[in-house]
């Protein structure tokens, strides 16, 4: 099966740069790139399989299409929609972080 292009919302991009720079600092390098190294794993299976993630958070937002899928190893979810020509990726969150709430800030 081909991949479909992924699009990384403005929002996703910060969630990812957030994580990253709090493993830097709490547990170092090497905890950082394996954050990188999962999330990509994540991506690219979503690229391949869109319909991997679980679509809960969608139907307890009202935002039909909205899925997500945890990275490996790492307690953080990669919220997406799967659109006819590519997949945006809206949110990358801590799995306990208020959900709702976060998916509700605007992408800026």
């Amino acid at each position: 099966m081909t991949a479909k292009p992924l699009v990384i919302r403005g929002a996703a991009a910060r969630d990812v740069e957030q994580a990253i720079d709090h493993y830097r600092r709490e547990a170092g390098d090497a905890v950082a790139l394996g954050f990188v190294d999962s999330l990509e794993v994540a991506l690219l299976a979503i690229a391949r399989t869109p319909a991997i993630g679980s679509p809960v958070y969608g139907h307890e937002l009202n935002l039909p299409g909205l899925r997500h899928r945890r990275l490996n190893r790492y307690l953080f979810l990669v919220f997406y929609v799967d659109l006819d020509d590519r997949i945006d990726i809206w949110r990358v969150l801590h799995a306990q972080r208020d959900i709702p709430q976060w998916m509700q800030e605007s992408d800026g």
